[in-house]
């Protein structure tokens, strides 16, 4: 997102006042907070990818050519841009890369919250799609009940394939899984798409 300090009234900081890593806070403080973020906000770019992009290329490489476009769709001609984490290599824009950036820095906390808040809604509506994984409860996070569905039901289409956790082992899912991938790029399959999941509200 692009912050425009010399643009923020005095209502926009009181109201952002609350920033930090939003990880650490509770869902309805995010909530709260996010549209105060985006009224705030000079611009706002989200960039999301699908699961079977994230197999085929690897979660980190996705992340950050993710983030990669996001910066550039926001056009910050002048700015200062911050990342959270890492450098982006692809990323031509100049850019400083802040360690634990969204503990210190307020654009990287705001920014983090746009992202948590977008993505636990879309893992709220894919519970009504998905049921029986506990999507509501858990937002994709591998939680001793998000595993124990996994033992139960298998995996589903918004699992992602690569992601090597206890219960993928104990299912013998990680080298099918694995094989599933090798054979999507033999054939040249094209990827299956998730079910359009709303995320207006």
């Amino acid at each position: 997102m692009l912050l425009d300090h010399g643009t923020l009234t005095l209502a926009d900081r009181r109201a952002l006042a609350g920033l930090h890593d939003s990880k650490q806070m509770a869902v309805a403080d995010r909530e709260r907070l996010y549209p105060c973020v985006l009224r705030a906000a000079a611009r706002v770019s989200v960039v999301v990818r699908c699961v079977r992009g994230i197999d085929a290329r690897g979660l980190h490489v996705t992340n950050v050519e993710a983030l990669s476009t996001a910066l550039e769709r926001l056009e910050p001609r002048g700015a200062i841009c911050l990342v959270d984490g890492f450098r982006l290599p692809p990323c031509p824009l100049e850019h400083r890369a802040v360690v634990e950036g969204d503990g210190t820095s307020a654009a990287i906390a705001a920014a983090s919250i746009i992202a948590k808040v977008t993505r636990d809604r879309y893992m709220h509506r894919a519970a009504a799609v998905y049921d029986g994984w506990g999507f509501e409860e858990n937002v994709g996070y591998s939680t001793p009940e998000h595993r124990g569905a996994i033992e139960r039901l298998g995996i589903c289409d918004i699992h992602r394939r690569s992601f090597q956790s206890v219960a993928y082992r104990q299912l013998g899912l990680i080298g099918a899984a694995e094989d599933e991938l090798d054979e999507a790029a033999a054939d040249e399959a094209v990827p299956v798409e998730e079910p359009p999941i709303e995320l207006a509200g």
